[in-house]
């Protein structure tokens, strides 16, 4: 089945066995974006006085900084190690008896550990997936491999919220929870069965073309140092991205209040981001392999900005539907590019690290999104935090045009594909 479907998408095996992993754990931990502000307000409060977006923004930031600040050193032990798998079994159990962990405490304090937990335990994950997807695959056809783990962990990404939605409505919390330890596990079960640790001594093609590569030393040394102006553009981009996204779960109730909607509404709206990426994720991830991965980062940021500002405008659960579709699109355009850019800059036994530098980038916005939306929103209005991360889409697209490299030069697989026919 792998094979078969590794063919069919044009790529490596092991990127669909790890794709199908991250399917599962994004299914079972995106469940919690739509029950965790619901969850809280049902709570009693541990500060009078402040707002619920506020404490709602807290735990789900808390989650993300975690996740964010640990991934350098998830990446660098994996690195020292030489095995990734290790690294992602602990991270999904650690995650799935976190999530188990919601149905035995009902204060606000104990909510904040477990959710620093799941933060822990997907730090440990993600640059060891991605580590291992960019050492089983090339320069050409490393765009199209991040497309395709994207796409498949937007697939879980966007069933979640419906889920959860109906789920809550019909059946209580704990429910919810219970189904996304569930999928968790599978997780954990399917990487355990699936995924073959690659010892670093093996020929990896990825590997032999980072080495050769004239561009390899753009990226930081494997065992330390600052990051490069490529990555450190690449992170702020992410950043920005993330909080972009992540921002209205803050604001969950304010919107169903608004909009007249119940969860499974905002469950929808939620999802549609992802479900819209689904359909041009592989397909602007093989157009970065052609035409280079920095023009697809520029163009996602800047339309990500006007977006990001009509959703302190929304008047319906419909149009709030269409602008996450939107947003879906012009997020697919930085996200397999950068994941893709920052694996062709790589060194030899450094990609765990290096790649920990983007996704911690994604870590911060979340933790940075809802913060930011529940405070400002808060205490100022509604509308500012749309306003505040539109105008930072500019400023990293900016960013990006200034500071990131191109890995890849103009026409230059064209010419490869040529000569190869």
């Amino acid at each position: 089945m792998l094979d078969g479907t590794a063919k069919f998408l044009k790529t490596e095996p092991e990127v669909i066995a790890l794709s199908f992993a991250r399917m599962a754990d994004a299914l079972g931990n995106s469940l919690l974006i739509i029950i965790l502000p619901l969850y809280i307000a049902a709570q009693p409060s541990p500060w009078e006085g402040l707002p619920t977006e506020l404490l709602v923004g807290i735990a789900i930031s808390l989650y993300g900084f975690l996740f964010a600040l640990a991934q350098p050193f998830a990446g660098a032990a994996s690195d020292r190690a030489g095995k990734r798998k290790p690294f992602i079994l602990a991270g999904l159990l650690l995650m799935t008896l976190a999530t188990l962990g919601f149905m035995f405490v009902h204060q606000y304090l104990w909510i904040i550990v477990l959710r620093c937990l799941q933060g822990l335990g997907v730090a440990l994950i993600i640059p060891s997936v991605l580590a291992l997807i960019s050492g089983v695959t090339e320069k050409r056809n490393r765009g199209n491999a991040m497309g395709v783990y994207s796409t498949f962990r937007m697939i879980g990404f966007a069933s979640g919220p419906l889920i959860a939605g109906i789920l809550q409505v019909r059946f209580g919390f704990n429910a919810t929870f219970l189904v996304g330890a569930a999928f968790l596990l599978a997780a954990l079960i399917l990487v355990q069965v699936t995924v073959k640790e690659r010892p670093a001594s093996e020929d990896e093609p990825g590997v032999e073309s980072r080495a050769a590569s004239p561009d390899a030393g753009a990226g930081p040394p494997p065992a330390g140092g600052l990051p490069s102006t490529t990555l450190l553009a690449l992170m702020v981009s992410t950043i920005v991205l993330a909080s972009s996204l992540s921002m209205i779960s803050a604001l969950e109730n304010e919107f169903n209040d608004r909009l007249s909607q119940t969860a499974i509404g905002f469950g929808v709206a939620f999802s549609a981001l992802t479900v819209s990426r689904l359909f041009v994720q592989i397909p602007i991830g093989r157009l970065s392999d052609r035409i280079g991965r920095k023009r697809l980062i520029i163009g996602g940021m800047v339309a990500l900005a006007p977006l990001t500002v009509l959703f302190g405008f929304v008047t319906s659960t419909l149009q709030l539907v269409g602008l996450r579709v939107l947003q879906g699109v012009a997020t697919a355009g930085v996200a397999a590019p950068a994941f893709a850019l920052a694996g062709d800059l790589a060194k030899k036994g450094g990609e765990g690290r290096e790649m920990s530098f983007v996704t911690m980038g994604f870590g911060l916005g979340l933790g940075v999104g809802p913060l930011l939306a529940g405070g400002l929103a808060g205490f100022i209005g509604f509308r500012i935090p749309f306003y505040v991360v539109g105008g930072l889409s500019l400023a990293a697209a900016v960013m990006v045009w200034l500071w990131a490299e191109e890995s890849i030069a103009p026409g230059e697989w064209a010419v490869d594909e040529v000569g190869s026919a």
